[in-house]
């Protein structure tokens, strides 16, 4: 049965939701990455639950007009509305009162949130309309869902992402730096409209599939994921519509074979399996990858301060510093040195004099400053200076035995 969703082979309507969802996801991931980089990820959680009172709304004004109420265009125009109402109330908070704007967004989140419900609660108690499905806004389902509502979802989702791919360039530059965007002539406030409406769209967009609640996982675990992989914002971008893309199609292909769990969640729990597994393995920012590198680090420091006690004569008593010189041929199971052990010592014995001639000396001060202790002497400095240095210190001295 999976191997049959995986495939698209439950029919046309499944086929057409699971690349909605897909699609949707890529959207997300795209547009979700320029809030991480601006450090305004809150903001999206804000905007989704600011719509949950204009689907009330919307809802209840379509049932006075004779309709059902269910219409998905509706729905999303209204939510539409309040979510833009509601990101005009954080702008005016931040910038007309004392209120920092997180404390804005707190404000404006939790009051429209329990409008919408009050609004929720209301329309349960109405005898015209058809209210069922309506929690399905709030948590993600595409069970019932019709052909139309697909393709708007689909048609909406591309849209978003069309938008996103041609500002990619000055979204990128505020997000960095707005104070040199503004003086490279950009309108840094328009731009920041512009990011701020594609995330509200791709909220309307997401609220059949993911839910008003989950909505703000699809908009920022991707990037967060992504920055595991990438130091770039090309490559950041690249690798958040995948991760976006593959959790909307798995998440609403498991959701097909499994009608009684929720959309949202689905994709939600795929997607926390791909940020665990980068935060786990990704090859430079992972917790392996980390931990690799502490333990590489660990094994330089022994065999650099091994080697110095091979220079000067003097016992090996740490039994992993022991260890780590056997393996690498510099000394035997006794601590006496071997040939190339004997070498390698007086080098690193004669490196150590030559960085601390290097640090009392001014001309070397600047040099000495990049000397980790680790790194060598002649990655640092020239040939000339260290030729120099070994004429301050004398003529170098064997290891004794």
């Amino acid at each position: 049965m999976l191997w049959h969703a995986l495939t698209l082979q439950l029919g046309y309507n499944a086929t057409l939701v699971t690349l909605g969802a897909m699609l949707l996801g890529v959207a997300a991931g795209v547009t979700g990455t320029f809030l991480f980089l601006r450090k305004r990820a809150l903001v999206s959680d804000a905007i989704s639950h600011a719509t949950l009172p204009g689907v009330g709304i919307a809802f209840i004004i379509m049932v006075v007009l004779g309709g059902d109420g269910r219409s998905l265009i509706g729905l999303m125009l209204g939510s539409a509305a309040s979510a833009w109402i509601g990101l005009l109330c954080i702008g005016f908070l931040t910038r007309r009162t004392r209120l920092a704007e997180d404390a804005a967004i707190g404000a404006v989140l939790s009051v429209f949130f329990g409008i919408g419900i009050v609004f929720l609660t209301y329309i349960q108690t109405m005898s015209e309309g058809r209210q069922a499905g309506l929690e399905g806004f709030l948590l993600g389902s595409t069970a019932g869902m019709l052909y139309s509502d697909a393709v708007i979802i689909a048609v909406g989702g591309a849209a978003v992402l069309l938008a996103v791919i041609a500002f990619r360039r000055p979204l990128s530059a505020i997000a960095f730096d707005p104070e040199f965007a503004a003086s490279s002539g950009l309108n840094v406030p328009r731009l920041d409209l512009i990011m701020m409406g594609l995330v509200m769209a791709i909220t309307v967009v997401g609220l059949k599939i993911v839910g008003l609640i989950l909505i703000v996982a699809l908009l920022i675990i991707p990037p967060v994921t992504a920055r595991f992989w990438s130091e770039r914002v090309t490559g950041v971008l690249w690798v958040a519509g995948v991760v976006g893309g593959v959790a909307g199609y798995v998440g609403a292909a498991l959701s097909a074979i499994a009608p009684a769990l929720p959309t949202g969640p689905v994709i939600v729990l795929v997607l926390f399996a791909m940020f665990a597994l980068s935060l786990l393995f990704a090859p430079a920012r992972g917790v392996l990858a980390a931990v690799l590198k502490h333990l590489s680090f660990q094994k330089r420091v022994h065999v650099r301060q091994g080697l110095l006690a091979l220079a000067q004569g003097q016992p090996i008593y740490e039994k992993l510093t022991l260890r780590l010189l056997q393996r690498s041929g510099l000394a035997r199971a006794d601590g006496v040195p071997t040939p190339d052990g004997k070498a390698r010592a007086a080098k690193a014995l004669r490196d150590e004099r030559r960085w601390q001639m290097a640090r009392s000396r001014e001309e070397f001060a600047l040099a000495a400053t990049f000397y980790d202790g680790l790194t060598e002497i002649e990655g640092v400095l020239t040939s000339d200076q260290i030729s120099e240095l070994d004429r301050l210190i004398g003529a170098p001295q064997g290891v004794p035995v």
